[in-house]
């Protein structure tokens, strides 16, 4: 039997983040390994837990959620986030996804929807609002760079030169003061967002453009 998907809940309404919890928990493939009422909160633990799913509500005090999911997909890139909010905004969920979310959910979905929701975003999927996904779609398509350089954070640029200049993913992670796991899965990503297959072929890929 495979691992459970382990799941942090942030929310800064208990009710709501208490039900959550109380339905995703009673799935056996699911478990919750912490809750937060904050994005300060919802960080710190993200970074202790390193959880594959953050449910994330959008509308929280301080950071906000917005900020909350950028500081996270910086800090643990492997771990997936799915915002969550009572607001039906192209702008918002543009600004999400922008910010290193892979779902946008509605918060009056039902509990075995999400539930669905987190499995997929948990195995790389990517999850919108179905009222939403036909905008976000031609969105996304008007706006996509030219240059897939252009969709790399700073942080994946920083990495990306590292690796043509012949680092290992442990020197990599010694220069820039990250673990070896973190390098690992910065490196995943830009290979997706580049479309290559190997570090040799981004490092070539971004020499070719430098």
């Amino acid at each position: 039997m495979s691992e459970p998907v382990r799941i942090l809940v942030a929310d800064d309404h208990p009710l709501f983040r208490e039900g959550v919890v109380h339905s995703l928990a009673s799935e056996p493939d699911l478990a919750i390994v912490g809750q937060a009422a904050s994005g300060e909160e919802a960080l710190s633990l993200a970074r202790d837990l390193l959880p594959d799913v953050v449910l994330l509500d959008i509308g929280m005090p301080g950071w906000g959620g917005l900020i909350t999911a950028e500081k996270i997909t910086t800090a643990c890139p492997a771990t997936k986030i799915v915002m969550l909010t009572v607001v039906e905004d192209e702008d918002k969920l543009l600004a999400a996804f922008k910010a290193g979310a892979r779902g946008y959910v509605l918060k009056g979905v039902s509990a075995r929807e999400l539930a669905s929701v987190v499995r997929a975003t948990a195995h790389g999927e990517v999850y919108v609002s179905p009222s939403l996904a036909a905008g976000i779609l031609v969105a996304l398509t008007r706006g996509r760079p030219a240059d897939p350089l252009e969709e790399l954070t700073e942080r994946e640029l920083e990495i990306l030169k590292l690796v043509g200049q012949g680092l290992t993913n442990r020197e990599i992670g010694e220069r820039i003061h990250l673990a070896e796991k973190t390098i690992k899965h910065y490196i995943s990503n830009i290979l997706q967002k580049l479309q290559v297959r190997s570090r040799v072929e981004a490092a070539l890929f971004a020499a070719r453009r430098s």
